[in-house]
């Protein structure tokens, strides 16, 4: 049974809840502009991907504490069913990681708008932790060196263990335990999964062929989870785990996350710098907002970034919903990207700001 948990904000500055299928957050909502003092209240709904839901809760809770006039419930259910509820109309708008392709949106008759609202990175976080305790002569570092083409192997399911050669020799002097490697995976279809996948189909043709990339794909090995909240608790769980989450979710349980090994040949460990190394040079085309980078050229890049999309209507029949989503975007952009950082998320450049605020002007044009 999927749980609804409704969340106060005066219980949001004493905790954070990311291990749930659902967020769903009763929040008021004030402008800094003077349009919500014309808003008395206002119910909107949005769901899609887990990628930004725990920005998105600390947004929608600090919002709340301005106008209580304006109800927000976000559903954090994977991008692809944000985007199908977006298109079936039940939703008043969407969020992904891989935003809205030509098709999908032509199939919506009022009309898109894909917007970059926060960027960040998709981390291989593993559990050798509970190995580590039991033999005390392991030494585990806290970002095992993984080459480009022994993470690719690793998904394929051409290395199952982790005292194999090759990962033995990007990490020398680290004593790796002979245990199976488990690959976790997600089972939903997942903006997560396909920039991944892409990003695997760049750099390895074995890949390409075998797997190829998209929100769902068939897995040569491995155990699923829904939602990066599932992945990351199946790597909490299991000795020996590996698996593909959004970087704030490893990083708020405290699990280690691998250098990954970048189109220079440097091991990269995913931080604040070495993603906005990355977005540096991605460029946004004007028309729909939508871009992606999936084998960084930067010397000093991490390989796996996204940003993610909030998704609206561009008409509206209620213009008091439009115009309140219109109110939050705006604030999402300036005052909301000022706790980006604090979570592990890249904050919006001026200009993507600047590009963004455009865009959301022609909501309920």
């Amino acid at each position: 049974m999927e749980l609804k948990i409704y969340i106060s904000a005066q219980l949001q500055s004493k905790r954070r809840i990311f291990f749930l299928p659902v967020i769903a957050i009763l929040l008021s909502i004030a402008s800094c502009t003077t349009d919500n003092k014309n808003i008395k209240y206002v119910s909107l709904v949005g769901a899609g991907a887990s990628f930004p839901a725990p920005l998105y809760e600390r947004w929608l809770s600090d919002y709340n504490q301005q106008n209580p006039n304006v109800q927000i419930n976000y559903q954090a259910i994977g991008s692809s069913a944000g985007v199908q509820q977006l298109i079936e109309g039940t939703v008043d708008f969407a969020a992904s990681d891989v935003g809205i392709t030509n098709e999908q949106a032509a199939k919506i008759k009022r009309g898109a708008i894909a917007l970059p609202i926060t960027a960040g990175s998709i981390v291989l976080a593993y559990n050798l932790a509970p190995v580590a305790r039991q033999l005390s002569k392991v030494n585990v570092p806290t970002a095992l060196k993984l080459s480009r083409q022994v993470y690719v192997d690793i998904f394929l399911g051409k290395i199952t263990n982790w005292n194999h050669p090759r990962i033995a020799a990007a990490n020398p002097g680290v004593n790796l335990p002979n245990l199976a490697i488990q690959v976790v995976h997600r089972t939903d279809g997942s903006g997560t999964t396909s920039v991944f996948t892409q990003h695997l189909s760049a750099i390895s043709p074995e890949w390409k062929s075998k797997v190829a990339a998209g929100k769902s794909v068939e897995w040569s090995v491995g155990i699923g989870g829904k939602g990066n909240e599932g992945v990351t608790a199946l790597i909490q769980q299991i000795p020996g785990a590996i698996g593909y989450v959004e970087y704030v979710y490893a990083k708020q349980n405290k699990l280690p996350m691998a250098a990954l090994e970048n189109k220079f040949g440097n091991y990269i460990t995913p931080t604040p710098e070495s993603v906005a190394q990355t977005l540096e040079a991605v460029t946004l085309p004007a028309d729909n907002l939508i871009a992606f980078i999936t084998d960084p050229k930067g010397a000093q890049s991490y390989p796996i970034v996204t940003y993610t999309w909030l998704l609206t209507y561009q008409q509206y029949p209620n213009r008091v919903k439009a115009q309140a989503l219109k109110n939050f975007i705006d604030w999402a952009v300036i005052e909301g990207q000022k706790s980006s950082l604090e979570l592990g998320y890249i904050p919006l450049s001026q200009k993507v700001v600047i590009q963004v605020q455009s865009a959301a002007k022609k909501i309920g044009e």
